[in-house]
């Protein structure tokens, strides 16, 4: 093992016992006046790009329930300030360095802040994130949810029910549930980048670059994926072809990962950009985004086009492409002439 692997293996078990005493947030209230809640604190101390995404509709959602409270976002890493530097219900965003010890001091500054501020309410996201339900003990709140809190009797029938971005607006619901609001059977809300009109022109602008005919819709596809989660280039080369065949009416183009590789042999045309809201703005502008579980498919969602997840490996019900005519589709449980035919199911208007 690594030096780094056994910091971090060292890191993971001492979290595990420190945290293991620490237990639901649900404490003996009889009433909460929601007018009252005006601080509000979401821990994610992750630095993924699709971690972060699917914190937006938890960040919608404390918006809705408390219109007139100011959101603070303790996340790892510095994507969240692009992420989010456009959404007016959140205030502060603290972070973590990715790295912690090549930037010891920004790392223990991160948590004193936390620590320094007053809240109303903290939801931590996932219940299993051992830093984050220390942030969440550490804080202090007159209200704590630690990620445990809905009772999977109560969400048997709801949807979504397992998905990572859709547990905490149902423990967020089942606390205050309890306490007499009527809130369990609300329209979910999905992931979503706040793009101003410019941004979204801009996009528009960009693509028109890459197409070889303006009137038609675009189909972007994303090739790739970290380890397992990536599909073969055989593969995709079979997929390109199928998609060219049944969709011979829209124009095709690749969305580069930062990574600059191709799945395909770059054999469309490739866009590249470590600009994450001009990604999202080009993205913005296309019909439909095909690509496998990863944060760039997050990001598709979140801009609002409609997106299919391929998956293999990594659970649907946990992190598949929801609301709308987004899906996630299992590749293992279909051929390619299926596939083709889900993709055409699922999204009649492209006939």
């Amino acid at each position: 093992m690594r030096p780094i692997e056994l910091v971090n293996c060292v890191r993971r078990k001492t979290l595990c016992l420190l945290t293991g005493s620490i237990t639901s947030g649900i404490s003996c209230v009889d009433s909460i006046d929601r007018k009252c809640i005006k601080k509000v604190l979401i821990v994610r101390p992750n630095h993924r790009l699709g971690n972060q995404l699917l914190i937006s509709p938890l960040i919608q959602e404390v918006h809705r329930m408390f219109p007139d409270s100011k959101i603070d976002l303790f996340v790892k890493g510095p994507l969240c300030r692009v992420l989010f530097h456009n959404d007016e219900a959140v205030d502060d965003i603290m972070t973590l360095p990715r790295k912690h010890f090549n930037d010891f001091f920004c790392y223990v500054a991160g948590w004193y802040k936390v620590r320094s501020k007053k809240y109303d309410l903290v939801i931590n996201v996932v219940s299993t994130s051992s830093s984050g339900r220390i942030a969440t003990k550490v804080a202090r709140s007159t209200y704590k949810i630690f990620g445990d809190e809905a009772d999977v009797n109560v969400l048997i029938n709801l949807p979504y029910k397992k998905h990572i971005a859709v547990k905490p607006i149902y423990n967020l619901r089942t606390y205050f549930s309890a306490l007499g609001y009527d809130e369990m059977t609300k329209e979910l809300p999905l992931l979503k980048i706040q793009l101003s009109d410019a941004e979204l022109l801009a996009g528009k602008e960009v693509l028109r670059k890459y197409i070889a005919d303006d009137k038609k819709e675009t189909i972007a596809l994303f090739t790739f994926a970290t380890g397992a989660k990536c599909y073969q280039q055989e593969w995709w080369q079979q997929f390109l072809q199928e998609l060219k065949h049944r969709f011979d009416n829209y124009n095709i183009i690749e969305i580069l990962p930062a990574e600059n590789v191709s799945q395909i042999g770059f054999s469309v045309p490739a866009y590249y950009s470590k600009d994450l809201r001009e990604i999202a703005s080009v993205l913005a502008n296309v019909r439909l985004f095909i690509g496998a579980d990863s944060g760039m498919m997050h990001l598709a969602v979140a801009a609002g086009v409609t997106t299919v997840g391929l998956f293999s490996i990594t659970k649907m019900d946990v992190y598949a492409p929801y609301g709308n005519l987004n899906k996630g589709i299992d590749t293992t449980r279909v051929t390619m002439d299926q596939l083709m035919d889900e993709i055409n199911a699922s999204l009649p208007q492209l006939n």
